[in-house]
């Protein structure tokens, strides 16, 4: 109920009054059944205007930091992600997102959409970066073709560490469903997931013009504010 109330209600009209979001492809989402929206994350605002214009309900993973911030603001962005549906995710590696892709799966049986953001966390500078493989195994566990999404615009109206947001006009561009039936019953194959992963990235690529750098943004992010390189651009395979 409470994501409904903030969709039609609270949230939905007036950020689509504020950013007046420009939507293409949508006759990409499919009007029913399971399905993945993989999208770039450029702000924190993805999290709310990617699902005001999706004519189903999503459900996405979000950082688990979300759910356990201190203090007051905290607990109300907690209290927020919780009442919306959101599964928390731990991004510390091995097996330790499991639990979430477990969650996620269940939504995705129950033939609802299930958002994520392959790349892990925002950009911290704009360019679009490797994937992960946990959307590669849920598309093919589930059986569920993947939706790529850009955002555009996003990263300009609130940049990390920007807490309110621009008012300024943004696109949300839908691509065609991908789908990886040919893998079934190869999700243990680490290549196969990365070769998914990578199709995925490429897809999004596309849509969004974002410059492509084949590394995972945490580690490029840890190296630039230690003064290090980061040239390693290539287009995803």
């Amino acid at each position: 109920m409470f994501y409904y109330v903030l969709k039609y209600v609270v949230l939905g009209p007036l950020l689509k009054l504020l950013f007046r979001p420009r939507i293409e492809g949508l006759e990409n989402i499919p009007e029913e059944g399971p399905a993945i929206i993989a999208g770039n994350h450029l702000s924190f605002s993805d999290h709310f205007l990617m699902p005001a214009v999706l004519p189903r309900r999503i459900t996405f993973l979000a950082k688990q930091e979300y759910f356990t911030g201190p203090g007051l603001k905290g607990a109300l962005i907690a209290s927020f992600f919780r009442s919306a549906g959101q599964i928390p995710v731990d991004r510390t590696g091995g097996k330790a997102a499991h639990p979430a892709v477990a969650e996620a799966l269940g939504v995705l049986e129950r033939g609802e959409l299930m958002g994520v953001y392959p790349e892990g966390t925002r950009s911290h500078d704009g360019r679009l970066y490797k994937g992960r493989t946990g959307v590669a195994v849920m598309a093919l566990q589930a059986r569920a073709p993947v939706v790529p999404c850009a955002m555009i615009g996003t990263f300009e109206i609130q940049p990390p560490g920007r807490l309110v947001p621009k008012v300024r006009r943004v696109t949300i561009r839908f691509g065609r469903p991908l789908d990886f039936s040919r893998f079934e019953g190869m999700e243990h194959d680490r290549y196969v997931l990365r070769s998914i992963v990578d199709e995925i990235m490429y897809a999004i690529m596309e849509l969004s013009g974002q410059e492509y750098v084949d590394r995972y943004a945490p580690d490029v992010k840890a190296e630039s504010e230690h003064g290090g390189s980061t040239h390693h651009l290539r287009r995803p395979a």
